[in-house]
């Protein structure tokens, strides 16, 4: 027998679930719903054995739902945020590589929220969605201009480096007169 999880009104997942117990928990079919052997987590409404769970039946005294099935509104679906994910890795990756500064490394911030975008959209939870996503592109960008300071400095460094052991090999030559 099939033991069920779902992710409830708030986003946190629940279970483990009987198909009997199943049927006492407020489950919608837009309700996600995962079980052992399939490979994602589906709309409960999309799995042939949980069906009979949103079919009210004339011959019983109680309805088989404890909730009531809403539709699912699809033009109040606001757009997904972007989630700054491939922004994040570059401004992380890149600048640590290429002169090895440690502080390019704020960027794993950016990644963090950056992955927490689309599970919380799709989980419904689009303010907190948004809020990922403007973490995302906080941290993106500070850690993009650190690793642009870092690298001005670097060209800056190399630049008096060069003119002053320049400067060095013209004292050198005049001593040597």
């Amino acid at each position: 027998m099939n033991r069920y999880f779902y992710i409830d009104s708030e986003g946190k997942q629940k279970g483990t679930f009987t198909l009997e117990e199943f049927r006492n928990e407020p489950i919608r079919k837009e309700t996600m719903v995962w079980t052992q052997g399939m490979p994602e987590w589906k709309r409960a409404y999309d799995i042939d054995e949980l069906q009979p769970l949103f079919q009210v039946s004339t011959t019983t005294d109680r309805p088989t739902v404890n909730t009531p099935t809403q539709p699912v509104a699809t033009e109040n679906v606001p757009l997904m945020p972007k989630s700054w994910m491939i922004e994040s890795i570059l401004v992380t990756i890149l600048p640590f590589v290429l002169c090895g500064n440690i502080l390019s490394l704020l960027g794993i911030a950016a990644i963090v929220n950056a992955s927490k975008v689309e599970p919380l959209y799709h989980q419904g939870l689009f303010d907190q969605a948004n809020e990922a996503s403007a973490n995302a592109a906080k941290w993106t960008k500070i850690t993009f201009w650190i690793a642009i300071g870092a690298i001005i400095l670097a060209i800056v460094g190399i630049i008096f480096a060069v003119i002053f052991f320049g400067s060095l090999a013209g004292v050198g030559n005049a001593l040597s007169i």
